[in-house]
């Protein structure tokens, strides 16, 4: 019964439109009341949650994605975009697909790239004649890419979530190949649509502007590699990398590159505390959840489940894919992760699936959601900057749903794509 009052409270929160991390918190103290548990049992769960060293790196991640939207690296990684892939069919098209995966890198949030690039993108593709439809869906699945890559603050919250089953540093290793998969997808879907609908190609520049774009681009790009390469060698842990990553923004955009102003930089500084109140906010109340699902032995439960499905675990697979799609289009991204990795990661383990792999697939699925009402966060953004209905949108998006789909696939069925780099450098 406790259980069911749990499911029930949660739901009907979130359908009278309670916010994600409230509806959490309600429906486990309605659970706790009617078990006659004391409230402090619930608070003292939420605290421990947040009182994680490693989390230090989520504010570290999402002011550095914060000092990189404002700090004007957009442009430049536009204008390399362009200058490297712009003079092929649909070549806006394949440019907005380039620029979002390197912005998306530097930032590691599928909501700050799609407002950063599709800002710049989004407008420009529609001046040069390509439909807003096309424009947007090529600028929101390309954003989804940033939810894969070292600076995603996603991977710290699945790495709480599973328990210590999956390191912080493979995670980060282990999303570079997923990441390079997603967007050759992109790519070909952004191609096949563009040549279906006869968009045209830039003129090829001269090699020398290729270079000078490329290099004024590069100082902002090399975070992916400080990043990458100190967790590689071991001078420093996830944690230290993402403090550093601040460090080198602040430098980068008020003395390199002078494109931060000090009024940027204060909104920069108050949106990346906002934004890391609700994390910490909705990892609280998850933690609270959590606690409540193992109480009830909800793993159990759904391990048992899946098991009289069937015994093939690549059934097991697709049904966990699907069940976490379904999540996917009415949660959040972070609510998703902290909620479902506790239930199906120890099925995914049971059937052979490694925790480090499982995250990729999880956050995979997070990335589908964001695309899809009715929560589509990055969709939303996407449509608000085109001027475009969702409606309109979802009539095309079926290529690139496509696109998406392979890559979580490839991921899911070929643990290579996602274990080589962790295995070969060994990340703890």
């Amino acid at each position: 019964m406790a259980l069911t009052i749990l499911a029930l409270t949660f739901f009907g929160f979130l359908v009278l439109g309670v916010p994600v991390a409230f509806a959490i918190a309600l429906s486990s103290v309605c659970t706790i009341l009617y078990e006659g548990l004391p409230l402090a049992v619930l608070f003292q769960q939420m605290m421990s949650g947040m009182n994680v060293f490693s989390f230090l790196a989520i504010p570290f991640f999402v002011f550095n994605g914060e000092l990189m939207l404002h700090g004007g690296i957009a442009d430049k990684i536009v204008q390399a975009a362009k200058n490297l892939v712009g003079h092929i069919r649909g070549g806006l098209g394949l440019s907005n697909v380039v620029a979002c995966t390197l912005f998306g890198g530097i930032a590691g949030s599928p909501t700050a790239d799609v407002s950063a690039m599709g800002s710049v993108m989004i407008p420009m593709m529609k001046r040069e004649g390509y439909d807003a439809d096309y424009a947007v869906n090529v600028t929101t699945h390309a954003s989804l890419v940033g939810a894969l890559m070292p600076t995603s603050h996603n991977m710290i919250l699945y790495a709480l979530a599973a328990g210590g089953a999956a390191s912080i540093g493979s995670l980060i290793l282990a999303g570079v190949v997923p990441a390079l998969i997603l967007t050759a997808c992109n790519l070909g879907a952004a191609w096949l649509v563009a040549r279906r609908r006869g968009y045209p190609a830039l003129s090829r520049p001269a090699m020398d502007a290729v270079w000078r774009a490329l290099g004024a681009a590069m100082p902002g790009l090399l975070v992916l590699l400080i990043i990458l390469g100190g967790i590689i060698s071991g001078v420093f842990t996830a944690t230290e990398s993402a403090a550093i990553a601040v460090v080198y923004s602040i430098v980068l955009t008020f003395f390199v590159y002078r494109t931060m102003r000090w009024s940027s930089f204060m909104e920069a500084c108050a949106k990346a505390a906002k934004t890391t109140g609700v994390i910490l906010l909705l990892i609280g109340a998850s933690t609270m959840f959590q606690y409540l699902m193992g109480l009830y032995e909800v793993p159990d439960l759904a391990a048992r489940f899946m098991s009289g499905l069937s015994e093939q675990p690549w059934v097991i697979f697709l049904w966990i894919n699907l069940i976490l799609f379904v999540l996917g289009t009415f949660m959040d991204m972070g609510s998703t992760i902290l909620i479902c990795t506790p239930i199906f990661l120890p099925i995914a383990q049971k059937f052979g699936m490694d925790p480090t792999q499982f995250g990729m697939v999880m956050l995979i699925n997070c990335a589908l959601g964001l695309n899809t009402p009715p929560v589509g966060t990055t969709q939303f953004v996407g449509c608000a900057i085109g001027g475009v209905t969702v409606g309109q949108v979802m009539r095309s998006i079926w290529p690139f749903y496509g696109a998406l789909l392979l890559c979580l696939m490839l991921v899911t069925y070929v643990p290579a794509f996602s274990m080589t780099l962790p295995l070969m450098f060994k990340a703890g």
